[in-house]
């Protein structure tokens, strides 16, 4: 049973990679602008660069393929740890409340810095995924508090709470929008709807430190993870300090959460869907589910991007509304096997 187990996961893991190389291929050659195989094997080797290439694959396509990628992987990630540790599988980090609380403090630099460091320095670019840690990280205390019930975290009243501050937060930053001048207002909007369209690799390289340093933190405490499927008792009584586990944990993953909130906005359903996924393919070992998990949301967001800018061109939609479509009936799908 257990090479079984092992082979089936390498299978998962190699159909993931091939599906998400797929994808970016796609993604990749495909467009306004149709470019074969070997001129981006030429444009990427810098063999007799074309100007015209150059801006379409360095510029454009790959920056956006590259943090798609990244915003998928991270969403994934975390969404698997905010279930298990929440102990509720209809948690994700949006339906939470912690992207909206990201979100809103992102809106608020944007609004109080516009023009001064977002943008254009590194410093806006660099600073920006810290003011969604701060927000992300004030939205999961209120909802933490708000949720404590007969000392203990009670699961529905966590989604409850969730739902009602995510609320808050997202009229905070929809207020906020409404007072930034037109140009301003344009961006915020498309950006809070969830939307990668002017990733760059400036983006890319303020998420990176992030990714570096907390996935392998949240990998390594996967038998924490696979212990918090158990009662709280039974885990205290091997002798594994709970409360400092789940707070090392949620702040990894509200980190991994900020930084893609700080590229992309608001991407829900990412966190919900991934880790059911994941669970589906290769069962409830989460040194299996993390790595799956992760592949999964870069395939969902690398693909939903591809529909996006291609499917209803010349115009485009923000990523969060095609992956939105996907994820609203999933949730209610879930919400109904939960009551069944």
């Amino acid at each position: 049973m257990r090479k079984v187990s092992r082979k089936r996961y390498v299978v998962v893991i190699l159909v993931c990679l091939g599906l998400i190389a797929a994808a970016s291929y796609t993604s990749l050659t495909s467009g306004s602008f149709d470019i074969h195989v070997l001129d981006i094997v030429r444009t990427l080797l810098r063999i007799n660069p074309v100007p015209e290439y150059d801006l379409v694959i360095l510029e454009f396509r790959l920056p956006r393929i590259v943090i798609a990628g990244l915003v998928g992987l991270g969403l994934g990630i975390a969404g698997s740890v905010i279930q298990s540790v929440t102990r509720n599988g209809l948690a994700d980090p949006a339906i939470l409340g912690i992207n909206a609380g990201a979100g809103a403090a992102i809106v608020v630099f944007m609004f109080f810095f516009q023009g001064k460091l977002h943008g254009t320095g590194w410093t806006g670019i660099m600073a920006m995924p810290l003011f969604g840690l701060v927000g992300g990280l004030g939205a999961a205390l209120l909802i933490y508090l708000f949720s404590w019930k007969n000392g203990r975290m009670d699961s529905q009243r966590l989604l409850l709470t969730g739902i009602a501050i995510g609320s808050g937060f997202s009229a905070l930053a929809l207020y906020l929008t409404l007072k930034m001048d037109a140009k301003d207002f344009e961006m915020a909007a498309v950006w809070t709807s969830g939307s990668i369209y002017s990733a760059n690799w400036k983006y890319i390289i303020s998420m990176v430190p992030w990714m570096i340093l907390l996935i392998p933190l949240i990998r390594s405490r996967t038998y924490v993870l696979d212990l918090f499927q158990l009662e709280e008792s039974s885990v205290k009584s091997l002798g594994v300090n709970v409360e400092r586990e789940k707070a090392i944990l949620l702040l990894g993953s509200i980190g991994l959460v900020s930084a893609c909130v700080s590229v992309s906005g608001g991407i829900g359903f990412i966190g919900l869907m991934a880790p059911h996924i994941a669970k589906r393919l290769v069962g409830i070992h989460h040194n299996r589910i993390i790595p799956v998990s992760g592949m999964v949301g870069m395939l969902l967001v690398i693909g939903s991007d591809f529909i996006a800018k291609s499917v209803f061109g010349p115009a485009e939609l923000p990523v969060g509304v095609i992956i939105s479509i996907i994820g609203v009936p999933y949730f209610i799908y879930l919400l109904f096997k939960a009551k069944a």
